[in-house]
């Protein structure tokens, strides 16, 4: 007789954002005079960018034409996009080798995916609150997770327990849900814990590009050693306004072993396998963005978004209510008022100030009392949200 994987029923019932799509969508039917603003799940809406635009309409036109047609392409991704992610990294420092760099149709797919080349019983170290990917396909394998506590008393920045070990450890920065960055000395002692005890952090450096400043290491691998403990995960999604277009990279380095077996040996035979690449029109289109001129429109967008969080900061700052994020991060993370929980307050700002959040606790249990407001949204609508948040937070006292 057949048998499912029982370890899906362990999952809780409903997708996050899922869940809180259900209770916009019942609420908007509810109430269809009601304009809604989302400050919640992070999809961004400007336009992808001119030099993105140009190398995709190039893309197309290749492909119409019999002479410049492309069928099946590299399985890593082709060499004039590799070449401009190399080449990117190599602005902050970082050497990569071109056989490290795998193209990918985003950073959940294979943050997931890469679970395929480590053993189920390998225990994972989880921030909480935390991405749910992280927890969701670990529980789909049936792996133990322990859990570090991100709480205000740390700055929502976990550092390294060596009572409590883990084979393969996830950090993200700047963190989502909290905004939180790490600096140069906290990965530095992540990367000798790796090491020390022999694990393999999964490094998902999605926000990136929002980074300003030299102390918060835009890549683990900014930090000496890491190559030898770190496997890197990004996205174009909100670097380059990619949600709709899916794509993404990661590093897995060449000097990467574990068991005495090199890991990208592993991971280009799981591509290979079981991954079908990225569209040649998609990765033409991701070219435009290492660019010299795309870079410069990234920084435009970036800025764009970082004024959003400036303005959503402020009101914050208004009613004395203490956050982390909004500088090198596009989410802010506050604790809800007067001790409310996530998702009261999550139906509280809907109802009274038809403004859609994040509830903290959909991130983890120590995310309840918390809430996340994300900066991806047109500016008009952002300063209108921040208005309606302002007044019925004061309503509240």
């Amino acid at each position: 007789m057949e048998k499912i994987n029982s370890n899906y029923l362990n999952l809780k019932e409903g997708y996050l954002f899922s869940t809180i799509a259900k209770k916009v969508k019942a609420y908007k039917e509810k109430h269809p005079d009601k304009r809604v603003i989302s400050l919640g799940i992070g999809d961004v809406v400007l336009p992808l960018s001119e030099p993105v635009i140009n190398a995709l309409k190039t893309g197309v036109e290749e492909m119409a034409n019999k002479d410049s047609f492309k069928g099946y392409g590299p399985e890593q991704g082709y060499g004039f996009l590799r070449e401009g992610i190399r080449e990117y990294y190599s602005e902050f420092g970082v050497k990569l080798d071109d056989k490290s760099i795998f193209v990918s149709d985003g950073a959940k797919s294979d943050l997931g995916n890469l679970l395929d080349i480590f053993s189920k019983e390998n225990t994972v170290l989880i921030p909480n609150p935390v991405y749910p990917v992280y927890v969701d396909t670990n529980i789909m394998d049936g792996r133990k997770i322990e859990y570090m506590n991100c709480t205000t008393e740390n700055n929502y920045l976990p550092l390294p327990d060596f009572t409590v070990k883990g084979d393969i450890i996830y950090l993200c920065s700047p963190n989502n849900p909290t905004g939180a960055a790490y600096n140069r000395e906290q990965l530095e002692k992540w990367v000798q814990y790796a090491k020390e005890i022999g694990a393999i952090i999964l490094f998902d450096a999605a926000y990136e590009a929002f980074i300003s400043g030299l102390e918060i290491p835009r890549s683990i691998y900014e930090i000496e050693g890491a190559k030898e403990c770190a496997i890197e995960v990004c996205s174009l999604s909100k670097t380059a306004g990619f949600t709709g277009m899916r794509c993404g990279y990661t590093i897995v380095p060449l000097e990467l072993e574990c068991e005495g077996v090199k890991l990208n040996k592993l991971w280009l035979r799981r591509q290979t396998t079981k991954f079908n690449g990225v569209s040649y029109v998609v990765q033409k289109a991701a070219s435009g963005v290492f660019s010299k001129e795309g870079r410069e429109k990234v920084k435009e967008v970036i800025d764009y978004y970082k004024e959003n969080a400036k303005i959503i900061s402020k009101v914050f700052d208004k009613l004395g209510i203490s956050y982390t994020g909004g500088v090198n991060s596009p989410y802010i993370w506050i604790e809800c008022p007067n001790n409310m929980s996530s998702w009261e307050f999550f139906d509280y700002l809907l109802t009274e100030a038809n403004v859609v959040g994040t509830p903290g606790v959909g991130f983890g249990e120590n995310g309840e009392g918390c809430f996340r407001f994300s900066c991806f949204g047109d500016r008009e609508d952002i300063k209108e949200a921040s208005q309606r948040v302002l007044k019925a937070v004061n309503d509240l006292k």
